[in-house]
């Protein structure tokens, strides 16, 4: 981590112990290539390698949790019911023998015993009550704390590590959803596919960490300039998508613009040294679904028109022609 000059996170370490201690063999694997290619182990490929095998680690050791937390509950609860129906029974019976006893009672002497009897088999089961009433207390706030520690994994299950924004696996879950809207009710759909001009020089020149600065001020921008029901999400390395339901290939367009020069408008400042190093520009391909097409190849035309804007000099946003038999084009 030194050496390589990683950020000391907690992933970091992790993933590190797991590599030389050898206790997961995809970890091993994945950086074993890396460095048999000579390919620079940089902070956003040891987060991704996490990402991808050790995540789903914490994942199963939250439900394994889970699981044990619920036994547990289920347990003490099922308990405590049980203790409270023989209590109850026994408070039934109780009632009934005193009812008998009433009616045999002579003297004053009499309803005195059988009064506090009453009483304090009445004391009994209210103090069972309280029992149960604070076990259930306990295991609700428990199982509150639970249901907490599961959205906070499910959430970094579905986050990108470097930038914050969705990653891929959520990106594909809202693309199946949002094709299965649009198809049943008919809605456009489009998606902006981008990537960072010169992302590759720009790391070679300045450095992995100023690398990873600019996918930072990529991904903020994409989270502040992208609002509503869009999902900006980062696809992989320096490219980035945004699903963009009821959205026709012209407003696609538009928001692609709008991504592209909120990011040309700021200037990159290397952190560590206050260097002023410029500014980052982004191209993008936009496309519609044409309400046929799985959504492969609607990423497939949308990166189509991004590797054109590339070839057109950069800083611009192509749109992707719609297919000529689509049910969009009528």
């Amino acid at each position: 981590i030194e050496r390589d000059h990683l950020p000391p996170t907690p992933n970091m370490y992790e993933l590190w112990y797991v590599y030389y201690a050898s206790l997961n063999a995809d970890v091993t694997r994945a950086i074993d290539v890396l460095i048999k290619n000579d390919v620079e182990l940089t902070a956003e490929k040891c987060i991704e390698i996490h990402s991808r095998f050790l995540s789903d680690i914490e994942a199963q050791k939250v439900v394994q949790r889970a699981g044990d937390l619920v036994k547990t509950t289920i347990e003490d609860v099922s308990g405590i019911v049980t203790g409270v129906k023989t209590t109850t029974s026994d408070y039934a019976g109780s009632m009934e023998d005193v009812s008998t006893q009433l009616q045999k009672a002579e003297s004053k002497e009499d309803m005195e015993k059988i009064v506090a009897q009453m009483m304090a088999q009445t004391q009994k089961m209210v103090e069972e009550n309280k029992t149960l009433e604070s076990k259930l207390n306990d295991s609700s706030t428990a199982m509150q704390s639970l249901q907490e520690e599961i959205e906070t994994v499910r959430k970094e299950a579905m986050t990108d590590g470097l930038t914050g924004l969705p990653n891929r696996k959520r990106f594909d879950m809202e693309m199946d959803r949002q094709f299965k809207i649009a198809k049943d009710e008919e809605k456009d759909l489009s998606l902006l596919v981008m990537d960072i001009d010169f992302f590759k020089s720009f790391n070679d020149t300045h450095g992995h960490q100023v690398g990873d600065q600019v996918l930072r001020l990529v991904a903020r921008t994409l989270h502040d300039t992208v609002k509503g029901k869009d999902l900006p999400a980062r696809y992989g390395g320096e490219e980035f998508c945004v699903i963009l339901p009821d959205t026709d290939l012209r407003g696609a367009e538009i928001v692609g613009n709008a991504i592209r020069e909120a990011v040309a408008s700021k200037e990159m400042m290397n952190r560590s040294t206050g260097e002023k190093l410029g500014r980052v520009t982004i191209s993008a391909g936009a496309g519609q679904w044409d309400g046929n097409e799985k959504p492969a190849k609607l990423i497939e035309r949308a990166d189509a028109a991004l590797y054109q804007a590339k070839n057109n000099g950069r800083n611009r946003v192509e749109k992707a022609p719609m297919p000529s038999r689509s049910r969009k084009a009528g």
